[in-house]
């Protein structure tokens, strides 16, 4: 598989974002990072693989700040108008904790920061996309939207929204060779999966071999996800070869989905 396209990635200093990064740039792609740390986002993009001579590069902004994400864009865009083929929407997810105790405020910010900056973003590249008749739209987000999990009240009903929004997307851009998929990760061993098991272990006061233990008990595969095996995903997507796939979610969860 050979990517001689310029993607956007979001969130990618760390865990899946940065796994699809070097994923995309292994596979030839020029990436640019999209991120709120600055730091993190010049160490990535220095250690970023270069098969095939690319410079990679990164834009810094705060997807709490959907204004910020859209001026960096923009900005980016009117001094490389070639723009990008490929866009992967990621950013942390809302914080776990039951549909009762969130406040207004915890849904608005969730909503900013993923269905808002996933519009905004849209917005600003599927001009340059449709221009060059190739454009991938991937959004990282949950199996929730099959099956909602327990404790994650506002992230369940966030990523639903957005699994909504890419459908409608998908359907108007279809035409002008643009797809909009959804990847779903299960239990992957990130920072989130992490701080995920941090909070259940408060919660319940249960040891952290009883909570990974109920956690790989609905997994037919019997193991947690790597980042790199969801950005494996991804990288298809944004390939030629996926070209007639379009508005999907692709759970890559080692079988715990339970629907079809």
């Amino acid at each position: 598989m050979h990517l001689p396209y310029h993607a956007l990635v979001g969130g990618s200093t760390q865990g899946i974002g940065r796994a699809v990064a070097d994923a995309l740039a292994e596979a030839g792609a020029t990436v640019t990072l999209i991120a709120r740390r600055e730091a993190a986002l010049r160490e990535v993009a220095a250690a970023l693989p270069t098969p095939a001579g690319q410079a990679h590069g990164y834009l810094v902004a705060d997807f709490s700040q959907p204004a910020q994400v859209a001026a960096a864009v923009t900005g980016y865009l009117a001094a490389h108008p070639a723009g990008f083929q490929i866009l992967v929407n990621n950013t942390g997810g809302p914080p776990a904790g039951p549909l009762l105790a969130a406040t207004p405020a915890d849904f608005e910010r969730a909503f900013a920061q993923h269905v808002i900056c996933n519009q905004l973003l849209a917005q600003a590249l599927v001009p340059g996309m449709a221009a060059a008749g190739y454009g991938r739209i991937i959004n990282i987000i949950s199996t929730s939207v099959k099956v909602p999990l327990p404790g994650l009240g506002v992230s369940n009903t966030i990523r639903g929204a957005v699994a909504s929004w890419a459908k409608t997307l998908a359907n108007e851009v279809a035409g002008q060779g643009i797809t909009v998929n959804n990847v779903l990760p299960g239990a992957t061993a990130t920072q989130r999966h992490e701080s995920l098991i941090e909070s259940k272990i408060a919660d319940t006061g249960q040891s952290r071999e009883q909570v990974e233990a109920a956690l790989l008990k609905q997994i037919p595969a019997h193991r947690f996800g790597q980042a790199r095996e969801v950005a494996a995903a991804v990288a298809f997507l944004a390939s030629p070869a996926a070209g007639y796939i379009t508005g999907t979610s692709l759970p890559v969860d080692g079988g715990r989905t339970g629907s079809l």
